[in-house]
């Protein structure tokens, strides 16, 4: 679906040529011809050029006064008429053919196209009466068909595979479809239709798995070829919107209305009315209770950030308590301010993570878990330090106190539980990152950790790149390096990609 605009411009190409072609000839035989081919790449993808080229065809041919181009025209005008659900103005078209002046070459389309003509009229029509006129012509013309027909050609084989379906001997149907499946290839109009006619036989069976996996390969194909009056992928988006996958419904719904409007094809428009209004209430009233959910949950982290700040103004009001209290005590009473100030630096970017993080519901629950386990952790050690210094401070230990403060140890240990808590969280809302980073790297640049649950200095700078922090110096905040430092790892990192360029983009599409 995604390359529908590529395979749509080789079309067009083609056509653009052929155009050229004609332009550059005055006999009209030639462009005749050319315009034929015009018409075959037109005819299921714009009803409207279609049309256009078979009208300068029958001026053409009558311009020429050529009989055998007028009525294969007319046969042409006939079968895109009933391609497109006109199937009154194609009977009309058909009518206006002699059927003695055709030749022997031309007498199966004309059958062909007054049974599939009397068919859609048969289905289409209300009236009873006219249900059963329309029903006993297809019947006399398909039967004038059969009897002319090779036994092994394609439109024989068709017929046959119907009255099977048609008299539920599906098996038998099976077999004839496969006959003529394996004389198409994926990516023409034939392909799209016995794939297509062959999911309506597993349908028939109630194989719901085999009936989609038709349907997908009929839509590939339609897509391919350009295809645009096409059955296949609104017929999925049904299934899609019975099954419960409301998105998928959408996307195709809106994709198959797309291309029945750009085809301008009447049948199209009356199959996708009866489902696109159904579908796409659904998709909307969805968004609006995911909407309604998100908001609520917008409401929650907002009280729950409140109470937060309310927990770090307690703390910060406390350590300044004991500032006041103790003036010999300055100097390391200034490096606990300091700390603490790298601390709530700390917890306003683990907040920041948390918020880019809750528009996923899947891992909000574990991630506030671990926000509010790292917050009451931080507390009880803050007061448990608090303590400590009270009792030096009592007991006049003032050198003990002074060791303390100049100590790193404390540091070094809570960076670790951060970097530990860190990790846990990434890798549990992100558990195949370090594989997707390693399709990044080049073969011989690929990392290996010696314990799965823990990253790297490396992984951890690219997992904060994933979330969103893509500055060095917020990231050398984060993880306590120097900037020059994380510098160094990016472009460490950058040399061992596979591609420079789009490394860290690649990196934050991950997911």
């Amino acid at each position: 679906m995604d390359k529908r605009k590529l395979f749509d411009q080789q079309k067009e190409k083609r056509i653009q040529d052929l155009l050229e072609k004609a332009s550059q000839t005055e006999i009209l035989k030639e462009k005749y011809l050319i315009f034929n081919e015009v018409i075959n790449e037109y005819q299921f993808y714009s009803f409207d050029k279609a049309l256009h080229y078979i009208e300068q065809n029958l001026e053409i041919a009558e311009n020429l006064k050529n009989n055998l181009y007028l009525n294969k025209t007319k046969l042409t005008l006939s079968l895109l008429l009933i391609d497109s659900g006109r199937y009154k103005e194609s009977i009309d078209a058909l009518n206006e053919i002699k059927r003695d002046s055709l030749p022997i070459s031309l007498t199966n389309d004309y059958y062909i196209a007054y049974k599939e003509g009397y068919a859609g009229l048969s289905y289409n029509t209300y009236v009873k009466r006219s249900k059963a006129i329309y029903s006993e012509l297809y019947t006399a013309y398909q039967d004038s068909l059969y009897s002319r027909l090779d036994p092994n050609s394609e439109e024989s084989l068709r017929l046959q595979e119907k009255q099977f379906r048609d008299q539920r001997k599906l098996d038998e149907a099976l077999k004839i479809n496969s006959q003529r499946l394996k004389e198409v290839k994926m990516g023409f109009r034939g392909f799209s239709l016995i794939t297509f006619e062959r999911s309506l036989l597993y349908e028939l069976k109630n194989d719901n798995k085999k009936q989609k996996e038709y349907l997908i390969l009929s839509a590939i194909s339609d897509i391919e070829a350009s295809v645009k009056d096409n059955a296949s992928i609104g017929t999925l988006a049904k299934i899609m919107f019975a099954e419960g996958d409301i998105d998928r419904a959408h996307q195709y719904v809106n994709f198959s209305f797309e291309d029945a409007e750009f085809y301008n094809s009447q049948l199209r428009y009356v199959n996708i009315a009866n489902s696109l209004p159904m579908i796409s209430k659904a998709y909307e009233e969805r968004s609006e209770k995911q909407k309604a959910k998100l908001q609520d949950s917008l409401i929650f982290i907002s009280v729950l950030a409140g109470f937060l700040l309310i927990a770090i103004y307690l703390v910060f009001k406390q350590v300044r308590k004991v500032s006041d209290a103790r003036n010999k005590l300055k100097n390391a009473n200034e490096k606990l301010k300091y700390f603490n100030e790298k601390l709530n630096a700390s917890n306003e970017d683990l907040k920041r993570l948390y918020l880019e993080l809750s528009e996923s519901d899947k891992v909000k629950e574990h991630y506030i878990g671990t926000f509010l386990n790292l917050y009451s952790e931080y507390i009880t050690k803050l007061d448990v330090y608090r303590k400590l210094v009270r009792k030096y401070v009592n007991t006049n230990q003032m050198k003990s106190l002074l060791e303390l403060s100049k100590s790193k140890q404390f540091i070094d240990e809570e960076l670790e539980i951060f970097n530990k808590n860190f990790d846990n969280s990434f890798l549990h809302i992100y558990p195949n990152f370090v594989k997707h980073v390693n399709e990044l790297l080049k073969p011989e640049e690929q990392i290996i950790l010696k314990e799965n649950s823990k990253l790297n200095t490396e992984l951890r700078i690219l997992a904060l790149i994933k979330l969103g922090i893509n500055n060095s110096s917020r990231i050398a905040k984060i993880l306590r390096y120097s900037v020059n430092t994380i510098y160094n790892y990016r472009a460490s990192i950058k040399s061992a990609s596979k591609d420079k360029t789009t490394f860290e983009e690649m990196i934050k599409n991950i997911q």
